[in-house]
């Protein structure tokens, strides 16, 4: 995005390269090390550059893969689409392709990824096709979980909540990055959902995926947010109930439609919305956590405690690095990625503890 300016502001640096060109580091570094300043950044670029072979830097079972690179949805207040380009889908192919490589290296849980998971294929096959790729994806032996995350909520429609409530490898797990409540704020936003639309798919969810696991992420301090506003939210987010849900303070970047709006909305209250719909969801996140003790939840073995005492893990209801964790103790050694059944004793806000049982 800003190649240019770098070049000219810092002219030390050795080589400027884009998100879509990290393929090319090598032939880069060889053309620094002969002297040239080379700049390579193409947010316009295809998406061949995701289907080299990828060497798997984790041992823990899991593997995000991309199977859409940039965004064509154009919020205000967003830069991937000046960053990253417009919505590029992989082919079916490639993508199978690196799931049975994943497979084969011990990956059991797939992570779907892209900036709007729901639109897969709308480019290149003209038609969404992320249930036909779910169902590619489960024919794979050894994946166990397939999970999805960046839902956006205009383009979940019923065949694909249909494929999460009846494919046994599909997390019933949804990650819907809502922003907001607000058909003022949501229209601001440009984003395409209303509030009662959001309403109705939340309905639908909860009522075709029994014991579903809700995640979104929402917005506060958006230009024109006005107290009204924020209590729509509010009130959204302690009747909804979200197991999983994250909040940011609007943050202003250059460029974008929403910082030349008027009626900014200040630090001090941005902060103070936030910490009132966080101390929400911490209660929230509690009751949901104590619901569960007493359970027993098939838990993925992620790894060993710092104590060495626990284990740490996750079931369907926990993504890795954004949620909490299962703590348990088990009677004999366990191995890295492997399952097994955990009963719930305890939680705090986050986090559950549990132990192994037969």
């Amino acid at each position: 995005r800003y190649s240019d300016l770098i070049r000219q502001e810092i002219p030390e640096v050795d080589a400027v390269l884009g998100t879509a060109s990290y393929d090319r580091i090598i032939e880069i570094i060889e053309k620094a090390f002969s002297g040239e300043k080379p700049v390579v950044c193409d947010a316009q670029r295809g998406v061949e550059y995701l289907e080299n072979e990828r060497l798997l830097s984790t041992q823990k079972g899991f593997a995000y893969i991309k199977i859409a690179e940039g965004c064509s949805n154009c919020c205000t207040y967003c830069v991937i689409p000046s960053i990253r380009g417009p919505f590029r889908s992989r082919k079916i192919e490639s993508i199978i392709k690196e799931a049975e490589m994943l497979s084969q290296k011990g990956v059991k849980e797939l992570i779907l990824v892209a900036q709007d998971t729901t639109l897969y294929g709308i480019d290149i096959y003209k038609s969404r096709e992320i249930v036909r790729l779910i169902r590619e994806l489960s024919a794979i032996k050894n994946i166990e979980w397939i999970r999805l995350l960046y839902c956006y909520p205009e383009e979940m429609d019923d065949d694909l909540i249909n494929e999460i409530a009846n494919n046994d490898k599909v997390c019933k797990y949804v990650d819907l990055p809502l922003q907001h409540i607000s058909d003022k704020i949501l229209k601001a936003m440009g984003r395409r959902s209303t509030g009662e639309g959001i309403r109705k798919l939340i309905r639908k969810l909860r009522e075709k995926v029994p014991g579903i696991i809700l995640r979104t992420s929402l917005i506060v301090g958006f230009p024109g947010e006005d107290e009204s506003d924020f209590e729509d939210l509010y009130k959204f987010v302690e009747e909804t109930k979200f197991e999983r849900l994250g909040v940011f303070t609007y943050s202003k970047e250059e460029g974008t439609p929403a910082a030349r709006m008027k009626s900014q909305v200040s630090k001090r209250e941005k902060i103070k919305r936030y910490n009132k719909i966080m101390e929400l969801q911490k209660e929230i996140s509690m009751e949901k956590n104590l619901e569960r003790v007493g359970k027993i939840y098939r838990t993925f073995v992620q790894g060993i405690a710092d104590d060495g005492i626990f284990y740490y893990g996750r079931t369907y209801a926990e993504a890795p690095e954004i949620d909490g964790v299962v703590y348990f103790t088990a009677q004999k050694p366990l191995n890295i990625g492997e399952f097994v059944n955990v009963k719930m004793l305890n939680s705090d806000e986050y986090d559950l503890i549990g132990e192994v049982v037969e």
